[in-house]
């Protein structure tokens, strides 16, 4: 799946792909526009790339404190708000790779 087709399901299917994994699933709810949903999964992903997309996820809601606890976790540089949809655009990148 490439990252266009991937926004195009998060954009027009009603749930997403069964074969995913938990931080494609979160970052598809990302961009559903299901926050609780992909933070609820973001949770419970405990390496860096989980804590990268919880920052991403706190970054969406405004909680720039959070998120940049969440960025230092992952090992990443802070983002600003401006980034948000590179950033979701990065993270797919990496893991549909």
């Amino acid at each position: 799946m490439t990252v266009d087709e991937f926004l195009a399901s998060a954009q027009s299917d009603t749930q997403p792909p069964s074969d995913l994994s938990a931080e494609l699933e979160s970052l598809w709810h990302t961009k559903a526009g299901n926050w609780d949903t992909a933070h609820n999964i973001a949770q419970d992903i405990n390496t860096p790339m989980g804590s990268w997309i919880h920052a991403l996820l706190h970054l969406i809601e405004g909680d720039i404190g959070n998120a940049g606890y969440w960025f230092n976790r992952s090992g990443r540089p802070p983002q600003t708000t401006a980034r948000i949809d590179c950033l979701w655009n990065e993270i797919a990148t990496e893991l549909l790779a």
